[in-house]
């Protein structure tokens, strides 16, 4: 199994990250994909994932830390996605969240700029979304990317999923199929194309139903396929096999 997507160089793990990479590799998880968030956190991530073969990672500006933002990091991640060539396996963690208190026009000017950075380069991105398929879409088309990528953590109706998929893209599993009042979102995974599919812990955080508080930690994606395994009609070795062959397509990561 591989997580698609963990944020393992985050603060919460700064006590026992070894540890945890460690009882991840021990659960069967055999590598993970950490994006970036904000310019002042790439050094460290890189840093991290040179020191640890069972990690790739991606370079990006979430809009949680757009606060942080100068135009300046958008120059630096161009820089850095040439510098790191054949090791950065993806433009992310980008999106949308218009659930936060952050102008709309704002966060879509420097969403757009990182597609177009991410067609440039050509790399994947790595999408996060919060009440904005419409605009994350609309964005898609209007750019003309082509890389592709995956939508993190997705939630959203099964005609939203097949609007991504239509445009080149995977869609994140987590720890949200796990809860029984995301009907829209497990009726949506039940039906999907397995090709589509991604597994992912999203840890620290979007922890599983019953460790709600709780870090989430790598270790647990086996309970995400669990999860995936009770609303799909395969068994749990092809739903593992064919996630696991999606995520090595989607970043090349037999060529990182």
């Amino acid at each position: 199994m591989i997580d698609s997507h963990c944020h393992l160089d985050f603060s919460a793990f700064d006590a026992d990250r070894d540890q945890v990479l460690l009882a991840a590799v021990q659960a069967g998880v055999e590598h993970i994909v950490v994006p970036g968030v904000s310019a002042s956190q790439w050094p460290e991530l890189i840093g991290l994932a040179n020191r640890h073969d069972r990690l790739s990672f991606a370079l990006g500006l979430h809009p949680y830390f757009l606060n942080e933002f100068k135009p300046e990091h958008l120059t630096r991640l161009d820089k850095l996605l040439e510098e790191q060539r054949g090791r950065v396996v993806a433009v992310g963690e980008i999106g949308l969240d218009f659930a936060l208190d952050l102008d709309a026009a704002f966060q879509e000017r420097v969403f757009e700029a990182q597609l177009q950075l991410a067609g440039r380069h050509q790399l994947p991105v790595i999408v996060h979304h919060r009440k904005s398929h419409h605009r994350i879409l609309y964005y898609l088309k209007r750019t003309g990317f082509s890389q592709g990528g995956v939508i993190h953590a997705f939630s959203g109706s099964l005609q939203q999923a097949q609007a991504y998929i239509e445009r080149g893209f995977m869609l994140g599993i987590g720890g949200t199929i796990s809860y029984k009042r995301a009907g829209k979102t497990r009726e949506a995974v039940s039906q999907l194309p397995l090709d589509a599919l991604l597994l992912e812990t999203d840890a620290p955080d979007m922890p599983l139903c019953g460790r709600q508080g709780q870090r989430n930690s790598p270790q647990y994606l086996p309970r995400v396929l669990d999860a995936l395994e009770a609303l799909r009609k395969e068994n749990r070795q092809t739903l593992a096999r064919q996630t696991r062959q999606n995520t090595i397509g989607l970043f090349d990561l037999n060529n990182r």
